[in-house]
């Protein structure tokens, strides 16, 4: 009779024992899995928050561009052959209201004035007109210890806020992205003038770090669509 109830008993304990080990296992792969989630969660925060976008509508095609080329002078157009290109450069006039002709032209009055050593390979107006000004495969005076590499954008805008016309920041995205499916290249490699030499140019994106994070964030998007 003992020996019964001993047997009985030590299979109850197996049992136990089993159940117990079975549901062990079955917690720590919740508990792991619920780690893993929230690592991983951490991580797409850490690495992926910098590809949100505004979700404008543009994408990497090349967009109308009215070619006028300055002269070559030593003052804004050198006819030097740049480097390869690592980098898409951006900039704001730093002169409210003025237009993308105007700017244009006046990169191409330094051959007469002397006044300074200034260009850039395109520049984008408040209407979200494009003109280039010079080719980009020769060095513009605009980004200082990058013109040999990069290419450089200028980009018109109405006030002293710096701030881009919806026409001109639309302009701005698809050219950008054009330029980076030219040359091999992705949104991180789109900088600003800032990024450079500390200098406060393009005024609004230094200024409001998230609204220079959603540009590249645009440029991004626009270079995955087809």
């Amino acid at each position: 009779m003992r020996k019964r109830e001993f047997t009985k008993r030590r299979r109850i304990t197996k049992r136990w024992l089993k159940v117990h080990k079975d549901s062990l296992w079955i917690y720590g792969g919740i508990i792991v899995l619920a780690i893993v989630t929230i690592v991983m969660g951490i991580y797409s925060c850490a690495a992926g928050g910098r590809g949100k976008s505004t979700g404008l509508e543009a994408d990497a095609s090349k967009p109308a561009i009215d070619v006028q080329l300055l002269d070559v002078n030593e003052y804004s157009r050198p006819g030097i052959k740049s480097d390869s290109i690592t980098g898409i450069v951006i900039h704001y006039t730093a002169n409210p209201g003025s237009t993308a002709q105007e700017n244009r032209d006046y990169f191409n009055g330094l051959k007469d004035s002397h006044e300074t050593s200034a260009s850039s390979h395109f520049v984008v107006g408040l209407e979200g007109e494009i003109i280039q000004c010079v080719p980009t495969w020769e060095l513009a005076y605009a980004s200082n210890g990058r013109n040999h590499d990069t290419v450089s954008i200028e980009s018109c805008h109405p006030d002293e806020s710096g701030k881009f016309t919806d026409e001109t920041y639309k302009s701005l995205v698809q050219l950008t992205a054009w330029l980076c499916r030219k040359y091999g290249l992705t949104e991180q490699e789109v900088i600003r003038h800032y990024d450079v030499t500390g200098k406060n140019c393009p005024k609004y994106f230094v200024e409001n770090e998230e609204a220079w994070e959603l540009f590249r964030g645009d440029v991004k998007a626009a270079l995955e669509k087809a």
